[in-house]
């Protein structure tokens, strides 16, 4: 039973260390509507992912500002 516990702890470990890694993005949008009139419109967007991580593509895709630009 402690080799089964470890075996998951491990797993686990390895799929955090994976995701804060490589990210990942959660996207979704849901609208709600009766009889052709929107009622409720929810957009998410959420990113998941380590520091550095975040930062290397950030600046990939000019989300970054920099600190010497007036």
């Amino acid at each position: 039973m402690a080799i089964e516990k470890s075996l998951a702890s491990a797993s686990i470990a390895e799929v955090i260390d994976r995701v804060l890694d490589k990210g990942i993005v959660v996207d979704a949008f849901v609208r709600i509507s009766l009889v052709g009139i929107e009622l409720l419109a929810i957009e998410l967007r959420a990113v998941v992912a380590s520091v550095e991580t975040w930062l290397k593509y950030a600046e990939a895709i000019g989300l970054t500002v920099d600190p010497q630009t007036p």
